[in-house]
């Protein structure tokens, strides 16, 4: 049942990123070459307030001072957040291979337990550059709805529970916001070809 409320769950948020991108197409699209699917930047994304592992209140301009790839879920995800989250460190690695320098930042959907120790930690084990954050549950929340994904605790047994949440990742620049997202299924190569072809 958890599993079939996760399909449900990124099905429904893939078709609400497809509309909301699609809204904001134009015929003078710069990164028209890159995109896989018919997307535009502009729809997605936007203003956000969180603490990072210093305990420090940032915002997004304080994060995304360069092309940057954000990913939303919690540290103590049984298998879907560290195979992402590894995945995107692989790509960043092959990237600074290539002279190519993009941010990864992982964004908590559990802040009750992803303390800014815990993300701290959790971010710095995935990749020394990985910038781990969290914040009050509003906070958090108004992050995830302003790049318009799903999250849902389960309720908890002996303590423990999941956490319900899409799995898209999502490329952010300063000067245009966000510009595209990208789906699991492509392997840390693909996803850096991606990549590099956004940040040039």
């Amino acid at each position: 049942m958890v599993r079939i409320a996760a399909i449900v769950a990124v099905v429904i948020t893939g078709a609400a990123l497809i509309a909301f991108t699609m809204m904001s197409q134009s015929g003078d699209d710069q990164y028209a070459e890159c995109r896989a699917g018919q997307v535009a930047g502009g729809a997605l994304g936007g203003p956000f307030e969180l603490v990072n592992a210093e305990g420090e209140t940032v915002t997004d301009a304080d994060v995304i001072t360069e092309p940057t790839l954000i990913y939303f879920g919690y540290t103590m995800c049984p298998d879907v957040c560290p195979l992402d989250v590894d995945r995107n460190a692989q790509a960043i690695e092959i990237l600074e291979a290539r002279g190519q320098s993009v941010t990864p930042v992982f964004i908590t959907v559990d802040p009750a337990r992803d303390t800014t120790e815990v993300v701290g930690d959790f971010a710095e084990a995935m990749h020394p550059r990985m910038i781990g954050l969290t914040g009050s549950p509003e906070q958090v929340a108004a992050a995830s709805q302003a790049y318009r994904t799903y999250y849902k605790a389960h309720p908890p047994v002996d303590d423990e529970y999941l956490v319900d949440h899409s799995t898209f990742s999502y490329l952010v620049t300063p000067e245009d916001g966000f510009v595209d997202f990208f789906r699991r299924e492509l392997s840390p190569e693909q996803l850096a070809d991606r990549l590099a072809c956004f940040v040039g």
